[in-house]
């Protein structure tokens, strides 16, 4: 009992003090997986532990091995196997020198049922030996480590032990132990220190807790030895693992087989090509009591062979992800960049992805880190690492399916499947129709067209008669939006949003802003307090205006606003700028509102008033001026809704969506319209219908990612963050820590809502603003000494989530920034 209480604190402490998927990179380490079970992994892992072990040039000190899972224990220890037979092979071998082997295996968790033998599991537990082999005396030592994390006694799945035995290993726990594993040090002599982890069963067989092992270990992405199957129907079962390998992003770096005289690795060969080393076995003796010596000693050619194409694979990795920085500084072009600006060995080498972490390469230390996207990816990224598999799979299939299909006139599963969880969804109550793009800034300039074709039909612009098309040319339609905002790239989306450093003259030279800009009030937390700050255009007196602190978020969305003194300053200033620009010219028409409802992402991550633009859609419908909500960055749960226009109460004619829609997998844009909006389009001339498009409208992949990704997001077996009730994500980040955040001497404000928690940094002048290079030196400690990935926007830098990201990692984040900042101070 004692025994097992130190096993159960050991087992917490060493999944407490893991780092959850750094993989060192110094020496190298590879998984070995199978296309089934019994094809022989475990005589894979002895034969090349010994190949390893007897090899001097390069030396290699020292072999690790871990078997995480395992089952049949203790009478079937693939760790024990390795333990005892890598030895026995190299003293029988003729070893060019004379070496001491230092050997041990080791047993972390057996379950009760292997415990109630407590000889045996006591013998298991912990063993050692030490041989020696080569002539003359000894000159150098070697270790072999061989290590067992969880074992249970029953031969069947490790699902199915687990639950039977009673003890449970849960993902977590199963990943603490094998990143412990990755970080412990080799010891010996000098030279290389080789890992070696070898998974249970097939490719796809489940591990403990139920999760397919492939997708258990994808947070290390260890390169893969496909252990292959030899037998009648193993071409199948191989190349079928093989492909669950690479769809989850595994670099498979050689195939081995047994032959069973039915020439699968010359099919294989074949089949696979240059893409991968597929390597033969002897046939293995069917005799339960063949010691297995003369069949190792006639598959040593194979097992040095793949020693060395693993040496070789390793190498060229290591030289690809040291010469990344400086490549990159030499042949991209990135953009929202300034590169004079960027040292060569800030720019941040990307291994991989896995759900809201990037694997980051460090240099110096030759290391493979988890780093915290705080940005997601420009705010796209919503997966957890499940639903990043999930999208994969789909995509893949789509891709095979459909490759690229034209869309006008034609119509495919994925695309109208998606258009219609759009339209019950961020559509719901008020669009009809969807029309596909790929990107947002393209969503924009559709919704302008869409817009202005409608203004035009309810205001007798476009009648037909031959007057009406002679006055065309004089006619200048523009829109109405907020300083402040952002609404894409393109020439056309940046005409249609306020004067900024995006649309400069340095940018932007055609730029003339076709619009009107109001100043809008903000909403933003500092001392714990909501404040509504109010431009110096609109005049008021304080005494009669009203609150403009509020205690909680809850009070400055609810609607007993609309009927304050408020509502009625925000009416007349809007008023009486359309009034102003109305006199201002007879042709000049404001033809369409364009905002972003709630924030505004990159002029600042600025929060909005939401009275404020309820208010201002309620004047452009008395006015019959189309309203477009640009939901590119607020949709699909981004401010913690499906749709910001649920936190506004009020609803669009024109939306654009894109980003979150496909869980940031694949680019893909939709611009939503109601009936009356697709009814301006209507006739019986081509010219009149909407020509607009692009090759790749309602691509099949992007279809089938955005069908996935928007359902996953709302079902709450998928995504545990969300309300069922109330149909909203729970509150994401810590509310003390933003108010303490908020209270902090150096921060002039905080917005945080749904994924979102912006922290913009108190500075003046040339400190603040987009230019802003304040943020810096902060910036650059959360990267490389915190693993925080953030780009800030000026001195305003903030934190974004996914709509599944658990609580508890944002909590983990914003504590790094909130101690950060203290010692800003």
């Amino acid at each position: 009992m004692l025994g097992r209480l130190f096993l159960h604190h050991a087992r917490r402490r060493l999944h407490s003090s893991a780092t959850a998927s750094s993989v060192p990179l110094s020496n190298p380490t590879f998984a070995i997986f199978g296309a089934n079970t019994g094809v022989g992994k475990t005589l894979v892992s002895a034969g090349l532990a010994a190949a390893l072990l007897y090899s001097s040039s390069p030396s290699v000190s020292s072999v690790a091995y871990l078997k995480p899972l395992q089952t049949g224990y203790p009478v079937d220890s693939d760790a024990r196997f390795v333990f005892s037979r890598a030895p026995a092979l190299l003293r029988a071998s003729a070893s060019p020198r004379a070496t001491r082997l230092v050997a041990s295996c080791r047993t972390l968790f057996p379950s009760p049922a292997v415990e109630a033998k407590a000889a045996e599991s006591l013998h298991e537990s912990q063993e050692k030996l030490v041989v020696t082999y080569g002539t003359g005396a000894a000159e150098q030592t070697k270790v072999l480590a061989c290590c067992t994390a969880y074992a249970w006694r029953e031969p069947v799945s490790p699902h199915l032990a687990a639950e039977r035995e009673g003890m449970t290993a849960g993902d977590d726990e199963v990943k603490g132990c094998v990143a412990q594993w990755l970080l412990e040090e080799g010891v010996g002599e000098g030279g290389e220190v080789w890992k070696v982890l070898e998974t249970a069963g097939g490719v796809a067989s489940p591990g403990a807790s139920g999760t397919l092992q492939c997708d258990l270990y994808r947070p290390f992405r260890l390169p893969a030895i496909l252990v292959g199957d030899g037998r009648l129907g193993g071409i199948s079962s191989t190349l079928s693992a093989y492909e669950t390998l690479l769809l989850r992003g595994y670099d498979v770096s050689a195939v081995i087989l047994e032959d069973r005289e039915l020439s699968n690795d010359k099919f294989l060969l074949s089949y696979l090509r240059n893409r991968v080393h597929v390597l033969t076995l002897p046939q293995v003796p069917e005799d339960p009591s063949d010691d297995l010596t003369d069949w190792f000693s006639e598959s040593s050619s194979a097992f040095n062979f793949l020693k060395d194409a693993l040496q070789s694979f390793h190498s060229r990795r290591i030289e690809r992800l040291n010469s990344m920085q400086r490549k990159s500084k030499d042949l991209l072009w990135w953009p929202f960049t300034q590169h004079n600006l960027v040292p060569q060995d800030s720019v941040t080498v990307i291994d991989s992805r896995c759900g809201e972490n990037f694997s980051v390469y460090k240099i110096k230390d030759k290391m493979l880190v988890p780093q915290f996207d705080a940005c997601a990816s420009w705010w796209t990224q919503g997966p957890d690492s499940n639903l990043q598999i999930e999208l994969a799979r789909d995509m893949g299939y789509a891709a095979a399916r459909y490759g690229h299909v034209m869309f006008p006139e034609n119509v495919h599963e994925p695309a109208l499947r998606s258009a219609e969880v759009l339209l019950g969804g961020v559509g719901k109550g008020w669009a009809s129709r969807v029309y596909y793009s790929d990107n947002g800034s393209t969503a924009i300039e559709i919704a302008l067209k869409m817009a202005f074709r409608k203004f035009c039909l309810d205001h007798g612009i476009m009648s037909g008669s031959e007057n009406s098309t002679r006055n065309e040319r004089n006619i200048q339609l523009k829109v109405l939006a907020l300083n402040g905002s952002y609404h894409g790239d393109t020439l056309g989306a940046m005409e249609a949003q306020a004067p900024s450093a995006y649309t400069s003259f340095l940018q932007q030279p055609w730029y003339s802003g076709r619009g009107l800009f109001l100043d809008p009030p903000t909403v933003y937390i500092k001392s714990e307090v909501y404040n509504i700050s109010l431009p110096q255009s609109m005049q008021h007196d304080p005494q009669t205006y009203g609150d403009t602190c509020f205690s909680s978020q809850a009070e400055v969305f609810c609607k007993t606003r609309d009927k304050t003194f408020a509502a009625d300053l925000y009416s007349s200033y809007i008023k009486q700028k359309l009034s102003e620009f109305s006199l201002s010219s007879s042709s000049e028409h404001l033809a369409a509102l364009i905002i972003e409802p709630v924030i505004q992402g990159a002029g600042g991550m600025l929060m909005i008033d939401p009275l404020f633009q309820r208010v201002l859609v309620s004047e452009c419908r008395s006015r019959k001026i189309p309203v477009i909500f640009d939901e590119v960055f607020t949709g699909f749960w981004r401010l913690g809704v499906e749709s910001a226009s649920e936190l506004l109460g009020c609803l669009p004619d024109i939306a654009c969506y894109a980003k979150l829609m496909t869980g940031g997998i694949v680019p893909l844009a939709a611009t939503l319209a109601t009936e009356e909006v697709f009814e301006s389009f209507e006739g019986d001339s081509k010219l009149t219908a909407l020509l607009h498009g692009h090759s790749y409208t309602a691509h099949a992949m992007g279809c089938t990612a955005a069908l996935k990704a928007m359902q996953w997001y709302r079902d709450p077996s998928t995504n545990s963050n969300l309300d069922t009730d109330l149909m909203k994500l729970k509150e994401l980040w810590d509310g003390t820590l933003v108010k303490q955040l908020s209270s902090l001497p150096n921060v002039k404000r905080v917005v945080s809502l749904g994924t979102m928690c912006a922290i913009e940094l108190k500075a003046e002048g040339s400190d603040a603003g987009y230019a802003s290079l304040y943020a810096s030196s902060l910036v650059q400690q959360l990267r490389k000494e915190d693993d925080i990935y953030i780009r800030p926007l000026g001195n305003v830098i903030y934190l974004m989530c996914g709509p599944c990201t658990p609580q508890d990692s944002c909590t983990r984040q914003l504590l790094k920034v909130h101690r950060r900042l203290c010692e800003l101070n």
